[in-house]
């Protein structure tokens, strides 16, 4: 247990700016989105949803495979740096030309003309993100979460003021592109005078070649799962409307938030952590379960009370145009509820495998979700959203059972711990439902507020008198970290 142990301790620091940075950025972030939502319409939402979806293509190139190697490798040489920085760079320029020049094709296939003046604005992210990937990858390496943290932070908020000024000046649509835009250059300006890493001619000269098998698998990877979580949307635009897909893309960007906050917050801490400790079974066994542990009891209240609660939000910060989407919102919220189980195994594979695993495993759970989105797709828009929880749902099985043959952490082990959060998850959850019958006729804030001060009482409550080894855990883990800043002050 005390090797395990070692692994939470190791990460608690990383995880915690990691989180306390994300739930700063959050909040901004849903400030500015709230903002910019009520001054469009769901058409705009839904133009830049498609465009996103290659945006977010693309970048798989350039965060994927090469530079999670350079993570991996114990000893990457200042060739090695160079030559992913060279690939990186050489690659998004010819992304962003591939991309503008067919944008005038995209939004004659849809319909929207304004796709073809937004494309060649948004599409700088790429090489803009090229830039600055290799000393965000050293950061990551070195667990300079702090520094990279506020780097963050600082970046979603000049983005964010300058979408709330261009929405608020009528930039309408622009003012998405300004924010996205805005936060890679502020990050790359910001990395690049932070980080002691340049590209030097005379440096000596690495070679892909001996990362390419493991990088090229992960690439193939991630780009599958690119295309599957992100093909619905291209259809939906098509078959039925901009209003319909922006509808579907506001739920899931808000759906998101609260999970791309955390996950990615305890994902680029424990995929460089469990590298570290790759050699040690027993240590990287329980620092797994610890890590699975910890993940569900902080995310699966989150969704279950965002679902309880999703009308009350909607009605608080959305102004009527957005209140159809609610019902979307609330069945994508289940996918943050498998997400997080599924993106942790899938970290702990990228570790313990050579890569031929994941991509096997992903082709079969493609397989499966094409099979769910031929279903799906021409019945209606709410029959995609349940597909993608069961897709979501199958992932998580399979990503699961795949760790059984690298991790040695039996399913039962792995069952006994999850099971007592979900138990108290879903008393939680009718502890929130229930209240809400009894506010009902209040005023929507001081309802919603009533519904998730219920919520938290009772999950806290019963965690603490239980017992329970997750609230335990994430007790000792505030206390490390509020201990560690007052010696730093």
């Amino acid at each position: 247990m005390e090797r395990g142990r070692d692994l939470t301790e190791r990460v608690a620091s990383g995880v915690a700016w990691n989180i306390a940075e994300k739930v700063g950025s959050t909040l901004l972030q849903a400030v500015v989105s709230i903002i910019v939502a009520n001054r469009i319409m769901p058409d705009d939402m839904g133009i830049i949803a498609v465009l996103t979806v290659f945006v977010t293509l693309s970048q798989v190139v350039l965060d994927s495979g090469f530079s999670q190697t350079l993570i991996r490798k114990s000893d990457p040489t200042p060739g090695d740096f160079k030559a992913v920085f060279r690939f990186n760079l050489w690659a998004a320029i010819a992304l962003y030309a591939l991309l503008t020049l067919s944008s005038p094709l995209v939004a004659r296939y849809y319909g929207w003309d304004m796709i073809s003046k937004i494309a060649p604005v948004l599409y700088l992210l790429l090489p803009l993100n090229a830039l600055c990937v290799i000393q965000n990858t050293i950061m990551v390496r070195e667990f300079r979460f702090a520094q990279l943290s506020t780097i963050i932070f600082l970046s979603s908020l000049v983005s964010g003021a300058l979408a709330i000024g261009m929405a608020l000046t009528g930039f309408g649509i622009w003012s998405i592109v300004g924010q996205r835009v805005g936060m890679m250059a502020t990050k790359a300006v910001l990395l690049w005078w932070k980080s002691p890493w340049r590209y030097r001619l005379r440096e000596e000269r690495g070679s892909l070649r001996e990362m390419a098998p493991y990088s090229l698998r992960l690439i193939a990877t991630d780009m599958i799962t690119a295309i599957y979580n992100n093909i619905a949307q291209l259809f939906i635009g098509r078959i039925y409307s901009a209003q319909m897909l922006g509808y579907y893309n506001q739920a899931q960007k808000l759906k998101d938030m609260p999970v791309n906050a955390t996950m990615q917050s305890i994902q680029s801490v424990t995929f460089p952590a469990l590298a570290k400790i790759n050699d040690n079974p027993t240590k990287f066994n329980e620092g797994y379960r610890r890590v699975v542990m910890l993940t569900a009891f902080i995310m699966m209240p989150i969704m279950a009370g965002l679902i309880a609660t999703a009308e009350d939000i909607y009605m608080l910060l959305l102004k009527p145009q957005w209140h159809p989407a609610v019902p979307y919102f609330r069945v994508m919220c289940l996918i943050g509820i498998f997400y997080p189980i599924a993106a942790i195994a899938y970290n702990v594979l990228k570790v313990r495998s050579n890569g031929a695993i994941i991509l096997r495993l992903e082709i079969v759970k493609k397989v499966a979700m094409t099979i769910i989105l031929a279903i799906t797709i021409p019945i209606s828009t709410m029959a995609v959203a349940w597909g993608m929880v069961a897709a979501s749902a199958c992932e998580m099985i399979l990503n699961i059972g795949a760790t059984l043959r690298y991790a040695g952490l039996g399913l039962k082990s792995l069952l006994r711990t999850l099971l007592p959060i979900i138990c108290l998850t879903v008393a939680m959850y009718f502890a929130t439902i229930w209240i809400g019958g009894y506010v009902a006729d209040m005023a929507v804030a001081l309802r919603l507020l009533i519904k998730i001060s219920v919520g938290i009482a009772t999950y806290t409550a019963i965690a603490c008198v239980t017992g329970m080894e997750a609230f335990g855990e994430v007790k000792t883990i505030a206390l490390q970290f509020i201990t560690k800043a007052r010696k730093q002050d």
